[in-house]
């Protein structure tokens, strides 16, 4: 068995060691956040300043692009948004790029031709085939819009009317492309789910996106809540659809042509949070898969061009960042195996070597989530007891990740699958008698393996009296059960009542199983 050691211990500590990687880059990101927060705001309030001299008669032409695929329930509310905005109407051009294959056309159709007679300039561009998905909508509509600035809004966003000027001041820089907006939530506070997903929000925009662009390093547009220049995105190779984030592609062609993006924290444009876990899920998937294809793609240009060592590092692991779900997955699997193997854990030095790794790589991102709630929010604290929530998500879906990573890895492009949105905004909506609910996720049986599996390692760990390590695995226990048992309960039929009470039930039980090993790594990271 000595050969069988030695691989997955090589295995392990490479695992850890990735792990310890993207842990550690959390808290370089909360230190440029910190160092360049004064600067930048200063630098905007200045912007701000002389966009309140700016003519009415100097506003440039602006089309706003909506794309949409079957999105029956929510349509209406994203137009009444994009023509509420508070622009001059013959400036304002709003195209509604429709790929949709059910009752949605016919809604939207009728929608349209009620602006159109009140004067709106808006356009209904139906496709009835879907070459490209996403980023072939917006390449067709590019070629035929108007405006020499495109703003773009996903199905599921609802923009307030002073988007636009507190974002087109921006462009006066000419070497500026791109100016994104952060992330607001239409339900937070809806269910566990989408708290957890909030806070994975918040620190993306919170943090990371104010650190990178702050600092001058690669930044990306997240595909929606932002405002392009038209002849930026001309001149880095227009939309392409060779992976399923053309967003972040574009946003990588773009700076590496020279061009700038901005980033803008305090504009916030809400949104509705996926209420199904697989169609966070699924969401979840296509970003990962995509941001591998991503990496694949245009590392290499990134590598040769001009810049900073540290400028191309950042730009690596932001674009492999969700490698790091197939390294948590490899690591809960390796665990419990070396344990019975009595390699590495036998002393109490490894123990405490290996402890080390673990926290510096769970901690970094949690400690960034819990920064990005202080910086947003006045009632910060009251939030941070919602961070398990997140935990349990994080662990819980690098079984499906760890799919997506790979898919990335081999597969070009690939199909497009949508989040469903139902028009959820307050806990007595509901989605389960709605059409797009998605079906059973066989995922969801990997997921419970998984959580026995690690299950019985967190008893040969204290068993074997190796309790700093336990708490980790607690972690992926949990995380694991709580996803796979969640995707059980949502793929239940539309029986709302019973499903409500046992999700109400999961969610509740699922926080007090959680909140003792998370005292436990709080413990274990100050000890280190």
């Amino acid at each position: 068995m000595t050969w069988l050691t030695g691989i997955l211990a090589s295995l392990y500590l490479t695992c850890l060691f990735g792990l310890f990687l993207y842990g550690i880059n959390s808290y370089v990101l909360i230190l440029l956040h910190r160092r360049h927060r004064r600067a930048a705001e200063a630098a905007d309030a200045g912007v701000r300043a002389r966009a309140n001299e700016r003519s009415e008669v100097t506003l440039p032409m602006v089309t706003v692009q909506l794309p949409i695929f079957n999105e029956r329930y929510v349509v209406e509310r994203l137009l009444r948004a994009a023509v509420s905005l508070d622009y001059p109407r013959d400036r304002l051009e709003i195209q509604l790029l429709d790929d949709s294959t059910d009752d949605t056309r016919e809604i939207a159709s009728r929608l349209v031709q009620q602006y159109q007679a009140a004067g709106l300039q808006v356009v209904h561009l139906h496709r009835t085939v879907r070459t490209g998905y996403k980023a072939g909508a917006l390449k067709e509509a590019l070629a035929v819009c108007r405006g020499e600035f495109v703003a773009i809004f996903d199905a599921d966003f609802v923009p307030d009317p002073d988007f636009l000027r507190r974002t087109l001041p921006y462009f006066g820089d000419p070497n500026v492309a791109m100016v994104q907006t952060r992330w607001g939530h239409l339900n937070r506070d809806y269910s566990l789910l989408t708290t957890g997903q909030a806070f994975g929000i918040d620190g993306h925009f919170g943090v990371e996106q104010g650190s990178r662009a702050w600092a001058g390093l690669y930044l990306n547009f997240n595909g929606t809540a932002g405002i392009w220049r038209k002849t930026a995105i001309q001149d880095a190779g227009g939309w392409q659809a060779d992976t399923l984030t053309e967003d972040l592609d574009l946003s990588y062609r773009a700076q590496l042509k020279g061009w700038r993006l901005v980033f803008l924290p305090d504009v916030v444009c809400l949104a509705e949070l996926p209420v199904q876990i697989q169609g966070f899920k699924s969401q979840q998937q296509r970003w990962a898969k995509g941001s591998i294809q991503t990496a694949r793609k245009l590392v290499p240009s990134i590598l040769r061009a001009p810049g900073s060592w540290f400028k191309k590092y950042q730009a690596v692991i932001h674009l492999t960042h969700y490698a790091a779900h197939p390294l948590m997955l490899l690591v809960a699997i390796a665990s419990p195996l070396l344990l019975y193997l009595d390699w590495f854990f036998a002393s109490w030095r490894s123990v405490f070597a290996s402890t080390a790794f673990f926290c510096l790589a769970t901690f970094g991102p949690s400690a960034l989530y819990c920064y990005s709630q202080r910086v947003l929010y006045p009632d910060w604290r009251r939030r941070l007891p919602y961070l398990p929530s997140l935990m349990l998500l994080g662990t819980g879906i690098a079984l499906s990740n760890t799919q997506a990573v790979l898919e990335g890895l081999f597969q070009r492009a690939g199909d497009f699958i949508r989040t469903p949105k139902f028009a959820i905004q307050s806990r007595q909506d509901s989605w389960r008698t709605k059409q797009y609910r998605s079906r059973f996720s066989w995922t969801a049986v990997g997921e419970l393996l998984l959580s026995v599996y690690c299950g019985i390692g967190v008893y040969l760990f204290l068993d074997r009296g190796r309790f700093l390590i336990g708490p980790f695995l607690v972690l992926y226990t949990l995380g694991f059960g709580y996803v796979g048992v969640l995707t059980l309960v949502h793929s239940l039929g539309p029986r709302p009542a019973a499903a409500h009470r046992v999700s109400i039930a999961l969610n509740r039980w699922t926080l007090c199983l959680l909140l003792p090993p998370a005292v436990l790594l709080a413990f274990t990271c100050l000890a280190f």
